[in-house]
């Protein structure tokens, strides 16, 4: 006899602190509150790390150059960041996730998702784990959190948005699809702004529209991202909470205070991101076998070049070298050099890595 028995609905919650280093900022100096902020350097050639929601009233963002930033509101107050101080808190915020599922997929200190179908608590409500969960971060750390919950972790990620600064909004499974056919595909998470215009000219600029694209068209235009887009146009996304998540990639990058012209000063520039990457890579037990290079020029345009050898990088003088090497292949360059930076990908735990035979020798790949 066939088992009849119903897949149990899943029950996704998706936290998302609320401009969370600069909130952390104003929480610790009553100066900061109420005021517009941004975190990042001040400097001709600085970047908007995040902005307080006084300052995006203004339009100022993260990735935003500061000069544009600063133009836009004149007062707006530039701190530098404290990433000791934001991951401490972000580690609070972990723990309480933790006293209600262990099913927790960190997407970066700001944000996770969380599985709470069957939870440590015995609730049965999303809406009111997500209630409890936001008050208890307020309560331990000061700040507001918002959250999205849903049957799965794109509708989840979707519904975190809607009520923002400091709520949450419930997307359920018989709103789901409707929902989606209306958005705009430019707020997709999972499509970014190459893919977007990428489906504008072929005619798919809503979700309805992306619905009416068959799975073999999106498969043909899109590769593997093609069931991807297939589902969430129907409000599907099987992917499941993953505590386990490997980051995809850790890089470092820094926009310099004057142009660059000369190899050796570059490559002199590009020693200190390497030795970023690989602390963090260190710190994580986790290594590599991809190391990418990016440039950026002084008209804004860039490129990149990346190498992958057959196992892991097993020490940060094989990253630089790697690095120093990818960053040659660009000289003499087509014109003054505005920015650097270095990524380390294809990770892999070390535990890992040791399993592999034969000592680690980088096979380059142009």
């Amino acid at each position: 006899m066939n088992d009849t028995t119903p897949t149990p609905i899943r029950k996704i919650v998706h936290v998302d602190m609320d401009a969370f280093y600069a909130s952390v900022e104003q929480r610790d100096n009553p100066e900061l509150r109420g005021r517009p902020l941004a975190v990042g350097g001040s400097a001709a050639r600085g970047v908007v790390a995040a902005a307080s929601y006084e300052a995006r009233a203004f339009g100022v963002h993260s990735a935003m150059p500061s000069v544009t930033a600063k133009r836009k509101c004149p007062d707006l107050i530039f701190v530098p960041p404290r990433f000791d101080v934001y991951k401490a808190v972000s580690q609070q915020i972990r723990e309480i996730f933790a006293e209600y599922t262990p099913l927790i997929e960190p997407l970066s200190l700001d944000e996770a998702y969380l599985d709470v179908t069957e939870n440590l608590k015995g609730m049965e409500i999303a809406t009111e784990i997500a209630l409890e969960i936001r008050a208890k971060i307020k309560q331990v750390t000061g700040l507001n959190a918002s959250a999205g919950i849903s049957y799965n972790k794109f509708l989840a990620k979707m519904a975190s948005d809607l009520n923002k600064p400091n709520g949450q909004a419930v997307i359920t499974p018989k709103n789901g699809p409707g929902f989606v056919e209306t958005l705009s595909v430019k707020k997709f998470h999972g499509v970014g702004p190459a893919t977007a215009e990428r489906m504008r000219k072929y005619g798919i600029e809503t979700g309805l529209d992306l619905k009416s694209k068959s799975l073999a068209f999106l498969q043909e235009h899109f590769g593997k991202s093609g069931p991807y887009f297939y589902g969430i146009a129907r409000g599907i996304d099987e992917r499941q909470v993953r505590p386990d998540r490997i980051r995809k990639s850790v890089g470092a990058e820094d926009t310099f205070v004057e142009d660059i012209d000369d190899l050796e000063r570059a490559t002199a520039e590009l020693k200190p991101l390497a030795e970023k990457v690989w602390r963090y890579c260190e710190a994580q037990g986790i290594s590599g076998k991809t190391v990418t290079v990016k440039i950026k020029y002084s008209d804004f345009t860039q490129a990149t070049r990346s190498r992958t050898g057959a196992v892991p990088f097993a020490n940060i003088a094989d990253v630089f070298d790697a690095a120093s090497g990818l960053l040659a292949t660009f000289y003499p360059f087509k014109r003054s050099v505005r920015l650097l930076g270095v990524t380390l990908s294809s990770l892999i735990n070390d535990q890992a890595s040791a399993t592999t035979e034969g000592p680690p020798q980088l096979a380059l790949n142009l």
